[in-house]
């Protein structure tokens, strides 16, 4: 038995303090410049693996990363545990309730996302030589893999993206997320199939029936008594005064410990098991939005990091760099995933530049390729430069989406959003003491502005979209809305809580200012013309504080708000 010595101990913190703490240092100079934290990951992997150093400084490079089965095993653990707690942040994040309350248009994205790049990636592959093809030598289970890695979208990155330009909470940015929920679901399933029946040691039709049963009654039974059974462990934890959010939190990482055994068992991999895992506890609607981010923070400070540096480190990027490969990699999952995103929209009546947006937020590949990309390494169905090339493509294409979907919104016509806010649609000091009555007593005066619907309507449509996502903002700032048939124009009413209201908002704070937003049905672009002007105005601390804090009356509130606009070059 190998006993792990002082030495091992102390070679092994060296390694997790120096990649940690480069990654995270140069994450943070990226993150800073609008672009994602995994090119810091994979390029402190580069530098400081056999790509450069191992070449340029092999000692001190044999050194900290000896090539010896217990220091290479310490490392690996401490990866693995790391991507697998990110996958099961990825499913906590993963909101299948609403997606199902999209599931017309958010299907219909969801599946020309799906279908197109896969297919186109699946005939393209036939085209490559067979030297990129695993030991296994099947090209059709190469192609299989290859279409459904071309398919994943980075969910994280491109919520991360839209949280930053301000429009998460729109319409546009749920129906992006529903769509990509379903696509993540969906792809995932596919390759645990996939992966399943190709570890099989015959792979025969009926070693493919028993993954398929096994996956689909383990997907099955979770999602449909998961939820419960968690709520319930919930409340016995709160019975029991355990103290919040450690309860949550624990329950969280035992469904993913859960999950991921029981797959594992059944012969599916412990990725798939840790994802429905977080699936199941992000169902809960006992778990807030503040405790949500605590965790994710937590996974993607700290263990995140390690796995994707790690994962660089043994990789040659010299050796196994072949530039058509990644040039092919990356344009045909780019171009898959944007057209069939593209069409999808189109075919929800999406206005053009909506489509674009849209089809800009699907086409990040980010960590769930290059992890997808990992599993298919390790299994032999792919070779080094294949892999490199994934993660390339994977990379580059979390480059190019923030910049890419920053410029389509750019297309999108401002519009003179206050002209929408009359100053006695403006409440100086809300009554309520939480989100329901707040939408209720807003609703109340909006019955001056709006004909045809009475404020209990009014507040059951702003009620049942809150349910899909909270649209608290942060930073005390809330975003309820609502699109109603018939409406002429748009309807603002904007009400101040000066004791706060606890909205489920992502920073845990309490709300103060509650712009509530009407929209007509059949002009959606509206929604988000109006809350990037509310965004860029209440980004500002100063204008926040001022209206928080300063502006006591309607007058005076309306008065701030024009010179906000003003300040910022907002006037149209």
């Amino acid at each position: 038995m190998t006993q792990i010595g002082e030495h091992n101990i102390l070679i092994f913190l060296l390694q997790v303090l120096i990649l940690l703490g480069l990654a995270r240092g140069l994450g943070e100079m990226l993150r800073r410049r609008g672009q994602p934290t995994i090119t810091a990951e994979i390029l402190v992997g580069v530098v400081l693996g056999v790509t450069v150093l191992g070449r340029l400084f092999p000692g001190l490079h044999g050194f900290l990363f000896p090539v010896k089965e217990v220091q290479m095993n310490m490392l690996d653990t401490f990866a693995w545990v790391g991507i697998l707690f990110f996958m099961l942040d990825a499913g906590l994040d993963t909101n299948l309730a609403t997606a199902w309350r999209q599931r017309g248009p958010a299907l219909i994205l969801s599946l020309s996302d799906l279908v197109i790049p896969m297919a186109l990636a699946f005939a393209l592959v036939f085209f490559l030589p067979g030297r990129y093809i695993g030991p296994d030598g099947s090209v059709l289970v190469f192609a299989l893999f290859i279409g459904t890695i071309m398919t994943i979208s980075a969910l994280p990155v491109t919520a991360k993206i839209m949280q930053e330009l301000k429009i998460y909470r729109t319409d546009t940015g749920l129906l992006i997320m529903s769509a990509l929920t379903i696509n993540d679901v969906a792809g995932w399933v596919v390759f645990a199939l996939i992966l399943g029946a190709f570890t099989e040691a015959v792979f025969t039709v009926g070693s493919i029936f028993f993954v398929l049963s096994a996956t689909a009654a383990f997907a099955g039974i979770s999602l449909w008594l998961g939820p419960g059974l968690f709520n319930r462990s919930l409340i016995f934890l709160k019975k029991k005064n355990v103290p919040e959010p450690a309860g949550s939190l624990t329950l969280v990482c035992f469904a993913g410990l859960a999950g991921g055994a029981i797959t594992t068992w059944i012969g599916i991999h412990a990725l798939f098991g840790f994802f429905i895992g977080g699936i199941v506890a992000g169902e809960s609607d006992m778990i807030s939005e503040n405790t949500r981010r605590i965790f994710s923070e937590m996974v993607h400070a700290v263990l995140v990091p390690v796995f994707f540096a790690s994962i660089a480190l043994r990789l040659d990027f010299i050796g196994d760099f072949d530039f058509l490969l990644i040039l092919f990699i990356f344009v045909v999952g780019v171009f898959g995933r944007y057209i069939g995103a593209y069409i999808g929209g189109r075919l929800i009546k999406q206005h053009h530049v909506h489509s674009k947006f849209i089809a800009l937020a699907h086409i990040p590949g980010g960590q769930m390729q290059i992890v997808i990309g990992l599993l298919a390494l390790q299994y032999e169905v792919i070779t080094d430069p294949v892999y490199v090339a994934i993660v390339f493509g994977a990379v580059l294409s979390s480059m190019l989406a923030g910049p890419g979907m920053k410029k389509v919104l750019k297309e999108v016509q401002s519009c003179d959003w206050l002209s929408f806010l009359p100053v006695d649609a403006i409440c100086s000091d809300v009554q309520a003491k939480d989100r329901e009555g707040a939408i209720d007593e807003l609703c109340v005066r909006a019955r001056r502005e709006i004909s045809g619907y009475t404020p209990e309507t009014l507040a059951t449509a702003v009620k049942e979209r809150e349910i899909q996502m909270t649209t608290a903002l942060g930073e005390g700032v809330s975003f309820p809305h609502a699109r109603l048939k018939g409406l002429s124009r748009p309807v603002i009413l904007l009400g101040k809580s000066i004791q706060g209201i606890e909205w489920n908002t992502p920073d845990g704070k309490e709300v103060h200012l509650i712009f509530m937003v009407f929209t007509p049905e059949e002009e959606p672009e509206y929604q988000l013309q109006i809350l990037q002007g509310i965004s860029r105005v209440v980004g500002d601390a100063g204008n926040r504080e001022e209206l928080i804090e300063k502006a006591k009356t309607a007058d005076e509130i309306l008065t701030t708000l024009r010179r906000a606009v003003y300040d910022a070059g907002l006037c149209v």
